[in-house]
């Protein structure tokens, strides 16, 4: 039975994702930091990998310890494969892998005129058209780096960990902090994809995806929750060059 590992190398933490007959079976996230360190992988022997990274000196090591974990040789988006998708931005390179993927996943799952929303590290907005074309997008702080600029650049806030509030307005300082940021970052969310409809034209579908997209969904005006996204589009590029080869 064929099995295929997914790895998304993020700025923050590491999907894994393990498909087996075209369903993800298992999936494991590692802080980047710490998956940088791996010496050996906590999967069984698989068939395939395919790699999307936006940290080359992780994805160097990765590569060294898959080749002494798995007879598997990985391939590496944007090295051995490039996402099947007119990338429109003036320049291409500049976009990071696992926003093609998203955007193709995207399309592929739902059809054209998609916004996808990725809470990550950075908040990335990808607007794909209905011809399936990547159009570009915005990129802006995550709710972790600006919680933990607040609180460096503030010598009274404390650092707080991200929760949902339980009301809009905070008693104290630490909920006043969470209500802001969540309540704060779902209106930009809002705000932004209200914009981008009028500027695409006609019926867009909205995505949330990324580590805090669970988070969010509670507050943002969105059509679908694909929390594996990213991983699923690597199985579908896997899949899609398989057949063409």
């Amino acid at each position: 039975m064929n099995m295929l590992l997914a790895i998304d190398v993020g700025n923050t933490t590491v999907n894994f994702g393990i498909f087996k007959s075209g369903r993800l079976v298992s999936s494991k996230k590692i802080l980047t930091i710490k998956a940088a360190r791996l010496r050996k992988l906590p999967f069984p022997p698989v068939n395939d990998i395919i790699i999307s990274s936006v940290v080359p000196d992780v994805t160097k090591i990765l590569k060294k310890t898959i080749k002494s974990n798995f007879k598997a040789r990985p391939v590496i988006l944007g090295e051995d494969l490039i996402v099947p998708i007119k990338n429109l931005y003036n320049k291409p390179r500049q976009v990071g892998q696992d926003r093609l993927v998203n955007a193709y996943a995207a399309y592929k799952k739902f059809g054209g005129n998609s916004i996808i929303v990725d809470f990550g590290t950075a908040v990335t907005f990808d607007c794909v058209s209905k011809k399936g074309e990547y159009l570009g997008g915005l990129i802006f702080p995550g709710l972790e780096i600006s919680l933990n600029a607040l609180s460096a650049k503030a010598a009274l806030l404390p650092r707080i960990t991200l929760e949902r509030p339980r009301a809009l307005i905070g008693k104290n300082t630490v909920t006043s902090m969470r209500s802001g940021i969540i309540h704060g970052y779902a209106e930009l969310c809002n705000g932004l994809i209200r914009r981008l409809k009028k500027e695409m034209k006609g019926a867009c579908r909205v995505i949330l995806t990324g580590g805090h997209a669970g988070l969010l969904s509670k507050y943002c005006h969105f059509d679908s929750l694909q929390p594996n996204l990213t991983l699923e589009g690597l199985y579908l590029l896997w899949n899609y060059f398989n057949k063409i080869k």
